[in-house]
This record gives structure tokens, sequence and C-alpha cells, in this order.
């Protein structure tokens, strides 16, 4: 099998090409990511990593209404007017991995209601440890 050599790239090319394909970057997500939020007595958020920004939102919709996007030029408005109207297929552009420890009953809900991929721990290949959540009783409604 013969492989076949690309030609020398221009140093602005390879400058330009590694802009473009440049992670986005959120510093407010940044300043979070690895943070432990405390849930309930004992459980935990972690925010891991994201994919996306508001950009990777606002072009998803440029590209599926074209011209028709052109009288809301900021980025900001044009995500209200999505958040506002309920046009959510957008937001799907971005991504979010968790690291979370919760309830069983609270993992139940949250599994029952969503759109997004889950790595559960398993109590079949582990040693689950005693761990409940144990709600006051002010905590419980009737």
């Amino acid at each position: 099998m013969k492989t076949q050599r690309t030609k020398d790239l221009g140093k602005e090319t390879v400058v330009a090409a590694a802009e473009a394909m440049k992670r986005a970057s959120v510093p407010e997500a940044d300043a979070i990511v690895g943070k432990r939020f405390p849930v309930l007595d004992k459980g935990f958020v972690v925010l891991v990593d994201y994919m996306g920004n508001d950009a990777a939102i606002v072009q998803a919709v440029r590209v599926s209404y074209g011209m028709g996007t052109q009288s809301m030029n900021d980025d900001a408005g044009l995500i209200n007017y999505l958040m506002r109207h309920k046009h959510t297929s957008p937001f799907e552009m971005v991504e979010i991995k968790l690291l979370a420890s919760m309830p069983m009953y609270v993992a139940r809900e949250w599994v029952r209601h969503r759109t997004a991929s889950i790595n559960e721990y398993s109590a079949r290949y582990s040693v689950v440890p005693d761990k409940f959540n144990i709600p006051e009783l002010e905590e419980i409604g009737a």
C-alpha cells in the first residue's frame, strides 16, 4: 500500500486550522469544573466536563433557520427568544458530563424524566456502601 504525503502547509494555514479546532471555553464553567456541590445530606454533584457554549447554540439556530434569524443579531437575545418560546432542540448542541451521588429514589425520578446518557455505579459488580438518605420529618410531604 502506497502512502500519500501531503505538501507542507504554510504556518498561517496550520495556525488557522488550530484556531478553528480550539475547544470552546466558558469561564463560568471552567471555574467550577471538578468542584463538589453538596446535595441533601450525603449527595453531591460535580461538573466533570462540558462541550459547547452559547455560540454552538446560536450556530445551530442560524443553520436551521437560515435567513430567518437575521433580524436577531444579538446572540443573547436569540437564546432568550428560544427559551421563552420553548424551542429547545438548539440547546442540545451543548453537553455536560456530571458526577452525581444521590438517593435511589431521586435517581429513579431523574432517569425516568431524563434526556441524557447515564453510567451508574453497579451493585452487581461492586460492593455498595451503606449510604442512606433519611429526610427530616418536616421534609416529608403528606
